[in-house]
């Protein structure tokens, strides 16, 4: 089974700094306009054994920085209107209501919301109350996006994670109470979980009535403890086969219950698709502030430093928190603009791709487009190039070759 989206769009090792070695030196930080704000908050509460995110676990001395931080990189920022917002992280909810309050501001201070705007905070569900909740809709946050994962203890365990299946209920509860949008992040695939287990998964989620879900395949990254316990033997990974039926039924548990499957890993009820993540994958620019977050202009894509102190450090002392900074060629966008179109459902169109990148994608990639059509990997439907169910299922194998120039 292929690696599927990771939870946070920002820190998508798709593309980019991968590998990367950390400069001694801060790099010139980029200057750009664009409709899109990523914030994000590094705190949390415990490492959970499967994140190789940039977090901060620990006290929150750190807030006060951070928020001066946050107001230093704001005047770094070129202002001008946004359409979507997203706190990420880490875990937004962990900040105290003072320094959210201070961050909610910040935004509406340096940049004009349109008033259709997306506004996405991502929170724990044991974080959530009445009172933060409030805080957020008066300052125009208009989605929640709840780390669940899942909805047996069992498998919670197994994630190694902190919160409990009542948190979730009363989190789902309460954002709803508040009139948001609720978005699920959900797991499969989790150490030992059976076909049967995530299929109550699935059942327990779609009963909530959320607006969204965002569904993964547990992924080992290197650097992680479940990585470590591979590898002497202490954790088993669910075979390939059962990984793949586990998506499967995702896919067909979710549109017979009304969901639209509208990216690799995302689906949604008519109308509540995630507009700032569509951002990503419709290869806009963005704006990004905090430890580890990207940003993206006009070809440039920049990452700030992924530690936290180390990124506090230079920001407070007036320099540039990047230390990875790479211009694209054109050929290298318009490859990456065909991976991400290909990633949603909706696939490419070659007439509209040509008009912006000035090529389509048979003449961008014929002889890998060739291969995968053959293959039934891709389908031409309505005149749009999409991925079959087949290719959903390796979409991962498929995108080094289009990102080969020699493709």
């Amino acid at each position: 089974m292929s690696r599927l989206a990771p939870s946070n769009p920002c820190q998508d090792r798709t593309f980019g700094a991968q590998g990367a070695v950390v400069p001694q030196e801060p790099l010139p930080l980029a200057q750009g306009r664009a409709d899109a704000l990523y914030v994000h908050v590094p705190f949390c509460d415990h490492r959970c054994g499967y994140c190789n995110f940039a977090v901060w676990v620990g006290s929150k001395e750190l807030e006060p920085a951070l928020n001066r931080a946050w107001e230093q990189e704001a005047r770094w920022t070129l202002p001008g209107r946004l359409t979507t917002v997203y706190f990420g992280g880490g875990t937004p909810s962990r900040l105290s209501l003072p320094a959210m309050e201070r961050l909610l501001k910040l935004v509406h201070q340096h940049f004009d919301l349109v008033p259709e705007c997306e506004w996405t905070v991502e929170a724990n569900p044991q974080d959530v109350t009445p009172q933060w909740l409030e805080l957020l809709r008066e300052h125009g946050v208009t989605r929640i996006s709840l780390g669940a994962q899942s909805f047996l203890p069992q498998k919670l365990q197994a994630l190694d994670r902190r919160h409990q299946v009542e948190h979730i209920w009363r989190a789902v509860e309460l954002v709803q109470q508040a009139g948001l949008v609720l978005s699920l992040d959900l797991i499969f695939a989790a150490p030992g979980e059976s076909l049967a287990q995530w299929v109550q998964d699935l059942h327990c989620a779609i009963r909530t009535g959320a607006e969204h879900f965002s569904v993964y395949g547990l992924t080992i990254e290197r650097g992680t403890r479940f990585w470590s316990l591979r590898r002497r033997g202490l954790l088993q990974e669910v075979p390939e086969e059962l990984q793949a039926q586990m998506y499967e039924t995702t896919l067909d548990h979710l549109a017979q219950a009304g969901w639209q499957h509208y990216e690799v890993s995302n689906f949604a009820r008519p109308g509540f698709q995630c507009q700032h993540n569509l951002k990503y994958w419709h290869a806009k620019d963005y704006h990004a502030w905090g430890p580890g977050a990207a940003r993206h202009y006009q070809g440039i894509r920049q990452t700030n430093h992924p530690s936290t102190t180390t990124y506090l450090k230079r920001v407070l002392g007036g320099r540039s928190p990047v230390w990875h900074s790479e211009r694209l060629s054109w050929e290298t966008r318009r490859r990456e603009a065909l991976v991400l179109g290909l990633r949603t459902t909706a696939g490419v169109h070659p007439e509209e791709f040509a008009a912006r990148w000035g090529a389509t994608p048979q003449e961008l990639a014929p002889q890998a487009l060739e291969n995968f059509l053959r293959q039934g990997l891709l389908t031409w439907h309505q005149g749009r190039l999409r991925l079959t169910r087949r290719g959903l299922l390796v979409s991962d194998s498929i995108w080094g070759e289009l990102l080969d120039e020699e493709g």
